[in-house]
């Protein structure tokens, strides 16, 4: 799904009235006219949205959605728009009233209702948070300052370790500290969760920011020293040349930390990413910084071995610990220290870091509002208190029960696909059916949920609480190191607009957040249902079959499973699906990389295709009502199309094509040029854009 997908681990994964005769479609058959027309509790495609006088052969991203791309407008405070987005307006305002009501502090002293009250009235007390300006991390910057030698240095580095996992969109990210932790089930021994060591303390987005020298990169590299001085002068610690000049040297230590970063590529391929070391190994590779100093401080002392996920990016940091100044590395970690910071500090701080991290890399004109900023701090620390109270108020137990019902029916339609794989052996098969049969699916929440009752947060301590949380947060992961792995645990929040594959435990989250339309209508037809959740289901099922979920057998140990014939005709699939997509170009200097998006779309794909046969099952041979002038095939497509409604501001696509695993969405919605449905529904012929020869449609599962 719309995960940002900064590591492999979580897969991770967003009209006229004519009716179609005035298109090159065909009109639905005299069968299927005779059923039902619209009514009341048939819910079809939102018919506004597309543009029917474009031929869907020619364009069939501008048929479903080409009304909406010239009507919708991107809010200033978003760098897109899309159906995720109204989805999540829908989630917020529900959520700003749960949170506004436990900030009336009504709610027990101690309960997590009291909790989430407390941290989000901190956060919106903006007088408090100005009046004790930079104070809140004077501590900090405090230490920083003492770090008098190198094992100063790797014993405040190993401080900074946090569990980097962003529970909102379930991807895993350490980019504000040089290292993050992953705790997560051990690729080679499943039974047991092991400790991932993750590269990040970049400032910008990815090593290309620094390293492409075309003279876009060029102008935000300059964008980001000026940055940088302007936080310096605002925190007090350096001006005029002097803070141009600690920019530059920041800027030029941050270009040495992203030379040995992998790139986003590597860091996608799980048997690269694989490295387990042992204790010895560890310093043994990566030399020049006291392990001994930085395990102690990060908790990590007694872990006999860790899996380095990029490894020239630790060896690369451990030789930075040893050839920079302390000097220039007390610069970069107060420039760091300053960024992570400024959100929660002074209006001045806050608004400068927007005005380069949202305006200046995303092309975002308007910072959000405050209360919706405050919703994001809730989320980070306190989200799933927040969930719990969500899921009771706004998803029913009927509802959870009728996607559930779906999982089973495209979970049967994915396993009927394999049986009818005419390319792979028996031996395959049986594999890949006993994988599919284990997958746990988690609907809606989890069955257990978060103990917060360890957590303190102090009303009035907006970054001390912050702190708190992560800290709290890295205890929790540092006791499950060794333990055996919790299949039912959760990336995911209960109220995230997103889903996830999980794929060393064979488990998938669809949260209730997400179960709203267009991508889950209780009162939509059966065609609109599996198009739009089906088709998510489907995708997240297919992620333990893509290009890396595939590399886990069904106890998500990673081995090779696959008869040798077998591997070579999926990697063939694999690479043709790659050059398709890489033939997409929204710009003239910038493809989709087709490599990058490979999991996302090989997903796409097969999720499609199980939805599709998952859908055609459920008629049990009945005809499919007809919805607005379209049949039951057309609305699947369409449907499936509008759920990758998108517009994008342009620095925001660029960022997006160059650090995201998904392909944007008019190139999703495009999945179905491999799908023979596609052309029989809408008559699409030989000579039109987006036909495919029957040869030419890729076909994995």
């Amino acid at each position: 799904m719309r995960t940002d997908r900064s590591a492999p681990l979580i897969l991770s994964l967003l009209a006229c009235a004519a009716g179609l005769a005035a298109c090159a479609g065909t009109k639905p058959g005299a069968k299927a006219a005779a059923a039902t027309a619209r009514t009341p509790a048939a819910h079809g495609v939102d018919p506004a949205a597309m543009d029917r006088s474009a031929v869907p052969g020619d364009d069939f991203y501008a048929f479903a959605n080409g009304n909406y791309l010239r009507t919708a407008e991107i809010p200033a405070d978003r760098s897109t728009t899309s159906a995720f987005l109204r989805v999540f307006e829908v989630v917020e305002k529900r959520n700003r009233t749960i949170v506004e009501e436990t900030a009336r502090g009504d709610a027990p002293a101690g309960s997590d209702a009291r909790k989430v009250g407390d941290l989000y009235a901190t956060f919106m007390d903006e007088a408090a948070i100005e009046a004790k300006g930079l104070d809140p991390l004077r501590p900090e910057l405090a230490r920083i300052a003492a770090i008098a030698d190198a094992r100063g240095l790797a014993a405040h580095l190993g401080g900074l370790v946090r569990a980097d996992v962003d529970a909102i969109n379930c991807t895993i990210t350490a980019t504000d500290r040089p290292l993050g932790l992953f705790v997560e089930q051990d690729l080679n021994e499943p039974s047991r969760n092991t400790a991932y060591l993750m590269q990040g303390g970049l400032g910008l987005p990815d090593k290309a920011y620094y390293l492409d020298d075309t003279p876009r990169f060029a102008e935000l590299r300059a964008k980001y020293q000026a940055h940088l001085a302007t936080m310096l002068g605002l925190a007090g610690s350096a001006s005029g040349a002097d803070a141009q000049a600690r920019a530059a040297r920041v800027l030029a230590f941050e270009t040495r930390l992203a030379r040995t970063h992998a790139s986003r590529e590597d860091t996608g391929d799980v048997a690269k990413a694989n490295n387990p070391v042992t204790r010895a190994e560890l310093e043994a590779r990566a030399p020049g910084l006291d392990w001994a100093a930085f395990l102690g401080a990060a908790g990590l002392d007694r872990q006999p071995g860790f899996v380095l996920w990029q490894p020239t990016a630790v060896s690369g940091l451990a030789a930075l610990a040893a050839s920079e100044p302390l000097s220039t590395w007390k610069e970069y970690l107060t420039a760091r220290a300053l960024e992570r910071a400024a959100p929660l500090l002074s209006k001045a701080l806050a608004d400068e870091a927007f005005a380069f991290n949202g305006t200046a890399l995303s092309g975002t004109p308007q910072q959000p509002a405050r209360w919706k900023r405050g919703l994001g701090v809730v989320d980070a620390a306190l989200g799933e208190a927040v969930g719990r109270i969500y899921v009771q108020r706004h998803f029913p137990p009927e509802a959870k029960a009728e996607v559930e019902g779906m999982v089973e029916n495209i979970r049967k339609a994915f396993g009927q696909r394999i049986d009818a794989l005419d390319w792979m052996t028996p031996e395959t098969k049986a594999r890949a059916k006993a994988k599919l049969a284990v997958i746990e699916v988690g609907i809606g929440y989890p069955d257990r949920w978060k103990d917060f009752s360890g957590l303190e947060i102090v009303k009035g301590d907006l970054l001390g609480d912050v702190e708190r949380t992560a800290r709290f947060e890295y205890r929790r992961n540092l006791r499950k190191l060794g333990q055996a792995p919790d299949r039912g645990e959760w990336c995911m929040l209960p109220h995230t607009v997103n889903a996830v594959n999980l794929p060393a435990r064979n488990a998938l989250n669809f949260p209730a957040g997400f179960m709203e339309p267009p991508f889950f209508d209780r009162s939509a037809t059966p065609a609109v249902k599996y198009a739009a959740v089906g088709s998510v289901i489907g995708h997240e099922i297919s992620h333990s079959f893509d290009d890396q979920g595939g590399l886990f057998d069904e106890q998500g140990r990673l081995r090779n499973w696959w008869t040798p014939a077998d591997l070579e005709h999926f990697h063939a699939a694999a690479a043709r699906l790659v050059e398709q997509y890489g033939r997409y170009r929204p710009f003239p200097d910038l493809a989709v990389n087709g490599k990058l998006t490979l999991g996302e779309n090989i997903a796409d794909l097969a999720g499609l295709a199980a939805a599709y046969d998952g859908w055609r099952a459920s008629l049990g041979g009945k005809p499919a009502p007809v919805v607005d002038g379209l049949s039951g095939d057309q609305q699947f497509f369409v449907s499936f199309a509008q759920t990758w409604q998108a517009k994008f501001r342009e620095p925001a696509l660029r960022r997006r094509i160059l650090t995201d695993g998904h392909s944007p969405g008019q190139y999703r919605a495009l999945t179905v040029r491999n799908v023979d449905g596609w052309y029989e529904a809408f008559g699409v012929k030989p000579g039109q854009a987006l036909f495919l020869a029957p040869e030419e449609r890729v076909r994995v599962w």
